[in-house]
């Protein structure tokens, strides 16, 4: 088995983990790791998109890619900033920890699973249908 798909499932079993003890013991913490693992997974999103855009720029002309870093840079750093002393600095301690390791986790496992998908739609793709 590919490193890639262990860490995908443990990255899974971790995030489902976190999520069942929190519903099932019925912590405080249970929104915040829900709303923390959607974010880790949009953010694996958005780095995938990023780098395949970085991937396209070869052979773009240099106002192209100027225009790009500014309007990445434009709305990625002041959400970054916005999100760190307006949400984590804000956050009760108690429960950073937790988030910011399912943040983590979300952005693992979506990580690897958007590149599992790929793979596995690309050779369903090569394969003859039998229609």
């Amino acid at each position: 088995m590919k490193k890639s798909y262990i860490a995908m499932i443990v990255a899974f079993l971790i995030g489902v983990g976190m999520l069942a003890k929190g519903f099932i013991f019925n912590e405080d913490i249970k929104v915040f790791l829900l709303i923390f693992w959607g974010i880790g997974m949009a953010l694996a999103f958005l780095r995938l998109f990023v780098n395949n855009s970085i991937k396209k720029m070869k052979g773009k002309s240099w106002t192209v890619k100027v225009v790009f870093f500014a309007v990445l840079l434009g709305f990625g750093l002041p959400f970054q900033s916005w999100f760190r002393n307006e949400v984590l600095f804000k956050m009760d301690s108690a429960y950073l920890g937790g988030s910011v390791l399912m943040l983590v986790v979300g952005m693992v496992f979506m990580t690897f699973f958007t590149g599992f998908a790929k793979e596995k739609f690309q050779s369903a793709k090569l394969e003859p249908s039998n229609s």
